[in-house]
């Protein structure tokens, strides 16, 4: 029997190989308890352009005291830093990889935010 963890992962494997296909930047999104983190991978997947996460030390200050990176809010704010970064670095189109998490809450949140800034995928 898988674990959820072997579950989570065996689902994103097919998403990661269509994507390699289209040799187009991905946008990876991996969440945690704790905190939620997405990266822009190159379109041959072997060099990190733009990330962001509610571990940094500036998004955590504008979280407030609590420092609260598990949460819609949270979520949506990293969504739109990571659009700023990735044009920064002269990506405008991404394919979307949620690396087996459902599309739903914290994950649809930093699509929409990203997408809101100016991302397309």
């Amino acid at each position: 029997m898988l674990t959820k963890k072997e579950q989570r992962l065996r689902r994103s494997r097919q998403t990661r190989i269509r994507i390699a296909t289209q040799g187009v930047a991905r946008l990876t999104v991996n969440r945690t308890n704790l905190h939620i983190y997405a990266s822009v991978i190159s379109g041959d997947g072997t060099k990190i352009l733009a990330s962001a996460s509610t571990a940094e030390v500036e998004v955590r200050k504008d979280l407030g005291a609590s420092g609260k990176g598990a949460n819609v809010a949270a979520a949506q704010a990293i969504g739109k830093r990571i659009a700023e970064k990735a044009k920064a670095a002269g990506v405008e189109k991404v394919a979307f990889d949620r690396a087996g998490f459902a599309y739903h809450g914290r994950v649809k949140a930093l699509a929409e935010a990203a997408r809101e800034a100016g991302l397309q995928f």
